[in-house]
């Protein structure tokens, strides 16, 4: 039975390897159904992040320096699809 703190050790090692803090350049082709899904995943992770869910695996130095950066490939990915207004909207309709 793995529990939290091995996950944590295993990730926080993963994240210390050489090269893990390289920029990559990735060339994604996709729909623009799989960009709003897939950013609204990113959305949701960042959401359970910030509000500390316990049993999180994630450490606490790699939240600090990757959430501005999954949030800026959120915009990112929404500004080039189009679909950053639509976005919007579902948030506002998901809210009430």
């Amino acid at each position: 039975m793995t529990t939290t703190i091995d996950i944590s050790l295993v990730v926080d090692t993963l994240l210390a390897s050489p090269g893990m803090s390289e920029t990559v350049k990735i060339n994604l082709s996709v729909s623009r159904k799989t960009v709003l899904l897939l950013t609204r995943c990113i959305e949701k992770g960042l959401q359970s992040l910030q509000t500390n869910e316990a049993g999180s695996a994630f450490p606490e130095f790699a939240r600090k320096e990757s959430l501005s950066e999954l949030e800026g490939i959120v915009a990112d990915s929404l500004q080039k699809a189009g679909l950053t207004e639509l976005n919007e909207k579902l948030k506002a309709l998901s809210a009430q």
